[in-house]
């Protein structure tokens, strides 16, 4: 079996409102902003492309990644919500990629390790899963692995500020990976920093 054809999406365009008024993916954690974080993780992994999905605050957030060997894109409506950003993200994927590892730019303790469990579990896997999903404390968390076949209309369909998540809960076919905490630790909140 070929190795697959595996690229990353992070999607950083939110609007960040529960968090203030200053751009929640420029908050420092650990001395970088947030969205650089989780850009340096996907570009230290296995996946290839890495596309970043700009929205709110787009101007602020390029310049945060400047520097690095992203595909920047932009999802111009950034109020529709995480599926639009999705969207936006896969769309601008090369033909060939048959799957996709999706970020969160607000997920900072996100490291290359994390990424490259759910490509090897993913590339190892026979059949091929519709996803790859890692599990911690026995809860589902992020980012997940997008099997883009198999998944290419119901991701189309996605609608609001929903990702995947609901979709995955339907079906079958996903596969779990144990991992750490930091597959379910997110910030929503300034205070959420520090935990």
């Amino acid at each position: 079996m070929s190795e697959p054809c595996i690229s990353a999406v992070i999607l950083a365009a939110g609007l960040g409102s529960r968090f203030g008024s200053a751009p929640k993916m420029l908050a420092p954690y650990a001395g970088r902003p947030m969205v650089r974080r989780a850009a340096e993780a996907a570009l230290a992994s296995a996946a290839r492309p890495v596309v970043a999905v700009l929205g709110a605050h787009a101007g602020a957030v390029r310049d945060a990644l400047a520097g690095l060997d992203l595909t920047l894109v932009e999802n111009l409506d950034p109020a529709a919500g995480l599926s639009a950003s999705l969207r936006v993200g896969l769309a601008a994927l090369p033909p060939e990629t048959e799957a996709a590892v999706v970020l969160l730019g607000d997920m900072p303790r996100i490291e290359a390790a994390h990424i490259d469990s759910l490509i090897a579990a993913y590339a190892a896997a026979e059949p091929r899963p519709s996803a790859v999903v890692p599990v911690s404390v026995g809860r589902r968390g992020n980012p997940v692995l997008l099997d883009l076949t198999r998944l290419a209309a119901d991701l189309a369909a996605l609608t609001g500020d929903r990702g995947a998540g609901p979709l995955l809960r339907r079906r079958g076919d996903v596969l779990e990976v144990p991992a750490d905490p930091a597959v379910i630790f997110d910030v929503d909140t300034p205070e959420g920093l520090g935990g």
